[in-house]
């Protein structure tokens, strides 16, 4: 594997990718993906695009993807088809409570974010990454309800981050 990476001079190279690349970008993953969900480029680093690969690999979005409609699911709001690519089955439940109202009132939103981690071809990193996070924050709009963020505005931007 290779990825490029942006030199001094605004030039692109090629860079091999190395077992620690992966180490780092799976180790650091949280940190890298705050990075990428904020915008910064994946060619600035070997470990940004490594993880950037991880995360926009066909595999993982559908794991992304089953992981809302799961929470869809689990919130009582109407899940997306599943489909042969995705099943619901493969997510494990959260083992945080969700905030089920907040979820249905979203819900149109989040089956349309799950649903666009299944497009085929490539996305852009930076919408992957905001799923991501979105996902693994305990005090986010999907675990607290005194969370700040309006999910369904997380959720949009997120969608609008997936879309070229």
């Amino acid at each position: 594997m290779h990825v490029l990476l942006e030199e001094d001079l605004g030039r692109l190279r090629m860079q091999r990718v190395r077992p620690w690349h992966l180490l780092l970008a799976r180790g650091r993953a949280a940190r890298l993906d705050r990075e990428l969900a904020g915008g910064a480029s994946p060619e600035a680093s070997a470990s940004l695009a490594t993880r950037a690969m991880q995360l926009t690999s066909s595999e993982f979005r559908r794991d992304l993807a089953t992981a809302l409609r799961r929470i869809l699911v689990m919130a009582g709001a109407p899940a997306p088809p599943v489909t042969a690519h995705a099943p619901l089955h493969a997510a494990r439940p959260p083992s945080v409570p969700l905030r089920t109202a907040r979820i249905s009132r979203s819900a149109p939103v989040l089956a349309e974010l799950a649903s666009r981690l299944l497009e085929p071809g490539p996305v852009p990193v930076r919408g992957v990454a905001m799923v991501t996070q979105l996902l693994a924050d305990g005090t986010g709009p999907l675990y607290r309800e005194a969370a700040r963020d309006d999910l369904s505005a997380v959720a949009t931007r997120a969608v609008q981050a997936l879309t070229w």
